[in-house]
């Protein structure tokens, strides 16, 4: 092989395999720091906006989630609950992020169907803090 095609094709290029490694090392930090990013508002609409209002009042198919954090389940005026939102708990941000990861393992009998859950925990943590505030 001619020594100058070696050379380009060499797998120990100082500054190319350091930037490598670099890249390789930050990677686990940079998604990290990229789920920190979420936009809890951006979730809620893409996720629950078509159920759910943050308005008070403005319920939907599913009950406003003014105040939800602190709230007791099956407690919005205005909206006929399922029985399974018999009042017996308060939603605190455990309990929300149980029932947005997986409603009917959270609270059997609930009506959220056809609405599953959403696994990303990050996406959960970010519509909880979005609705702590609305």
């Amino acid at each position: 092989m001619d020594e100058r095609l070696a050379a380009k094709i060499s797998l120990f290029d100082k500054p190319k395999t350091a930037a490598l490694i670099l890249a390789l090392l930050i990677a686990p930090y940079a998604a990290a720091y990229a789920a920190d990013k979420i936009d809890g508002e951006t979730a809620f609409k893409t996720a629950c906006r078509t159920c759910h209002s943050v308005k008070e009042g403005d319920n939907r198919l599913g009950p406003n989630l003014h105040g939800i954090v602190g709230r007791k389940a099956g407690a919005a005026e205005g909206f006929a609950y399922s029985p399974a939102m018999d009042g017996s708990f308060s939603w605190d941000e455990a309990r929300l992020d149980g029932f947005i990861a997986d409603p009917e393992k959270a609270i059997p009998g609930n009506a959220m169907k056809p609405f599953a859950g959403i696994d990303d925990a990050a996406t959960r943590k970010a519509i909880i803090d979005f609705l702590k505030g609305a």
